[in-house]
């Protein structure tokens, strides 16, 4: 199958751009060869003679660039796979793809478990899909960190789950993986009554005795949207939650003892869930999981503390917004986020209060921390807590904040204030639901989702 490349930038002062390269330019062959994804694609652009073919209204032209080795080409391009993303043929219970509400763009409905959207943006791969050429090539290429939903380690539990037979069997990809040296994280999706107990006991169990050399697993809880269909799938009790945390506790101790880290680290929601404190941020490791909800309570912490004593951060951040990969591919390194600079709508800074725009996990964050950020701002600064009706449910991420819903809430709010915005809840300037900022009630800022630019953003 032919596979190409739109071109929808060209970086200013580029070879590409010399080269006399256009958006609109569809990229056929680099050197001879069709690459299949931005992986390939890195790879050959690397190299300082370059051939390429590319095809724009039918005809198709030779362009040949020469520059340094390595150096970028200055190509962004419209798809992190120019062939065909590999789609899931799963049918898990509680996967959020099914509990979308209706209506919402195609796009977001694509189920993947490609595990070079695992390697590009740390989606997680059941790997049911995984094949010998896959691991050919992933070993060959090193392409690691990757990402693994495990779920249970038990073969039966696992293709009940998935809904799928080869569910029992395709963890053997992940011993392979293991066994040439690459770094994978796992993650155990919590759903009270089909993994969660005794079942997430054996899971650990069977991780400690299978795959020791495992880098992190996470454990997060079933997201639960009011949308769901599946009478098995619901949100977690607060007993249900409280076991499940000193399961994992006790574990940690084990794995400690065992290989010397903690291995498995429970979701900054299910801390939020029961009521319990965060861990201390040393409790986290090296945060490998992060992004997944792994530390990032005490992060943002210790960001915001960091910053407001002065000192110069370098913030850990957040990935670009819910289901980032389907809205573009990474122009330059393979984890390069592709957002556009946002307008925003701002007025003077001087004696206004501020709110901070979140959803109710988030919320629960700030709280604590809001005395110290109004004291450095000089104006009273206050949590703006989003209720997400849109999903519904046990929903609480910021990231999964809607158009609609900041808007309804917005309009609650006084005019002539500040209002916040973490960039998490955008992807390319579009929220979830395809509204913009330009569709709130009030003027919004939109910060980097992080501790260091909440304090720069305050500064009066």
């Amino acid at each position: 199958m032919e596979t190409t490349a739109r071109v929808v930038a060209v970086a200013p002062g580029s070879p590409a751009e010399a080269a006399g390269i256009v958006p609109g330019d569809e990229l056929v062959t680099v050197n001879g060869e069709m690459p299949r994804d931005v992986v390939r694609y890195q790879l050959l652009v690397d190299e300082a003679e370059l051939a390429l073919d590319l095809r724009c209204d039918g005809l198709v032209r030779a362009v040949t660039i020469r520059k340094r080795e390595g150096e970028p080409l200055g190509l962004e391009l419209e798809s992190a796979v120019f062939d065909r993303v590999r789609t899931c043929d799963n049918h898990c219970p509680f996967c959020f793809i099914y509990q979308l509400p209706k209506g919402m763009r195609r796009s977001l409905s694509l189920k993947d478990d490609d595990y070079r959207l695992s390697f590009l943006y740390g989606n997680f791969t059941t790997l049911t899909r995984f094949t010998e050429a896959d691991l050919e090539r992933t070993v060959d290429e090193r392409l690691d960190p990757l990402y693994v939903s495990i779920h249970a380690t038990d073969p039966n539990v696992r293709a009940r789950l998935l809904r799928n037979r080869r569910g029992a069997t395709s963890l053997r990809w992940l011993r392979l993986l293991l066994d040439h040296g690459l770094e994978i994280h796992g993650q155990v999706v919590l759903c009270p009554g089909l993994n969660d107990g005794d079942v997430l006991e054996r899971t650990l169990l069977g991780v400690l005795d299978r795959y020791p050399e495992l880098a992190t697993v996470a454990v997060v809880p079933v997201g639960v949207s009011a949308h769901n269909t599946e009478p098995d799938i619901r949100p977690m009790s607060r007993d249900e939650v409280d076991a499940a945390l000193d399961t994992i506790e006790a574990w940690q101790e084990r794995f400690v003892d065992a290989l010397g880290h903690r291995m498995v680290f429970a979701a900054d929601e299910l801390y939020l869930l029961a009521g319990r404190p965060f861990p201390a941020l040393e409790a986290y490791d090296e945060l490998a999981q992060h992004e997944n909800g792994i530390g990032m309570a005490r992060v943002f912490e210790a960001e915001v503390m960091a910053r407001l004593a002065g000192d110069d951060v370098e913030p850990i951040g957040s990935r670009d917004g819910f289901f980032a990969w389907v809205e573009g591919a990474p122009a330059d390194g393979y984890r390069a986020p592709r957002s556009g600079e946002v307008a925003v709508r701002l007025r003077s800074k001087r004696s206004r209060p501020v709110g901070i725009v979140t959803g109710e996990y988030g919320a629960e964050v700030i709280e604590p921390l809001l005395p110290l950020l109004s004291e450095h701002a000089g104006v009273p600064v206050r949590a703006v807590p989003v209720r997400n009706d849109f999903f519904g449910g046990n929903i609480g991420v910021t990231g999964l904040l809607t158009a609609t819903d900041i808007r309804a809430r917005l309009a609650e709010e006084p005019e002539g204030d500040r209002y916040l915005l973490p960039d998490v809840a955008l992807s390319r300037d579009l929220f979830l639901d395809e509204g913009t900022l330009g569709d709130l009630p009030r003027p919004v800022e939109v910060v980097a989702t992080n501790g260091v630019a909440l304090v720069d953003a305050l500064r009066p």
